[in-house]
């Protein structure tokens, strides 16, 4: 059994915003300006707490557009969590295929960490529809097509030290969509300025969405 396509959960959403926060009653008003700048693809980390508990109100919050999935998953237990609590997709930052079965096995989304070769194969093995290239900032954007070679039809998602110029290349270069954390969020989950990150949003979904045409 195979993942679903990550293309197609995440529709026409090119850049997956990685939130980690403080407390996961943080999150709520950031992701509603991430939404409104047109990143509407959103990674609920569980490194931040009570991120589980939160997400059933954040999704109905949020509603259709956006589509809510949870990172840092790192036991097959975790993912099940995520998956009841209405994760999306499930992001993990290494391959492993216990936590990748997990998530197949129940017809989730799973996008797991991956840096050599071997990693992405295994991962491609295990069933997962997509593999992010971690970490992207130490990689290059060059690697996505020295992997292209052996793996002509891989689906990738750079996550990592990607910045918005970054995240331009790699679109260019082909990957299905872009993960960026601190760069597009800034000071929003310390108080910054909402409308700042919702123009920030705006501006890199666009630029990402031309690059990725």
């Amino acid at each position: 059994m195979k993942s679903q396509s990550i293309a197609d959960v995440l529709g026409s959403n090119r850049v997956i915003a990685v939130l980690r926060a403080p407390d996961a009653t943080h999150y709520l008003p950031v992701l509603e300006a991430l939404v409104a700048g047109g990143v509407g693809a959103l990674e609920l980390t569980l490194t931040t707490p009570g991120t589980i508990a939160e997400l059933p109100r954040i999704i109905e919050a949020l509603g259709d557009g956006a589509v809510v999935g949870v990172g840092t998953v790192l036991t097959p237990d975790d993912a099940a969590a995520a998956l009841d609590a209405g994760a999306r997709f499930i992001v993990s930052p290494n391959t492993d295929v216990d936590v990748i079965s997990a998530v197949v096995q129940r017809g989730g989304v799973m996008l797991p960490g991956a840096m050599t070769p071997t990693e992405v194969r295994a991962a491609i093995a295990a069933g997962a529809g997509a593999v992010k290239l971690f970490p992207a900032q130490t990689l290059g954007v060059g690697y996505l097509g020295h992997l292209r070679g052996p793996f002509p039809n891989l689906a990738a998602v750079p996550s990592g030290g990607v910045d918005v110029a970054a995240a331009v290349e790699w679109a260019k270069a082909g990957a299905v969509a872009v993960s960026v954390g601190g760069p597009l969020l800034g000071d929003a989950l310390r108080g910054g300025d909402l409308g700042a990150l919702t123009k920030r949003a705006h501006e890199l979904s666009s630029v990402v969405r031309d690059a990725a045409a």
